[in-house]
């Protein structure tokens, strides 16, 4: 499954809290796998992600919104 495959939880509750997504949250917005972000990962197809000095990782809110959008498809 690759980024424009995904189906894309448009009703999925924004829950960050903030401008930083945990990858549980980025996980349940898109409606994917561990697995399959990993996949993407290694593929170099996501976005850019924070680690923190505890080692867990993050997203910023606005850069998330910025890389989803780039897989929007006009209207036919």
């Amino acid at each position: 499954m690759t980024p424009t495959t995904a189906t894309v939880n448009a009703h999925a509750v924004r829950t960050s809290s903030g401008k930083f997504m945990t990858l549980q949250e980025v996980y349940a917005e898109l409606n994917i796998a561990k697995s399959t972000w990993n996949d993407w990962k290694n593929k170099g197809l996501t976005p850019a992600t924070i680690k923190l000095p505890n080692n867990q990782v993050r997203i910023r809110r606005a850069v998330f919104d910025k890389w989803i959008e780039q897989f929007e498809e006009a209207n036919a």
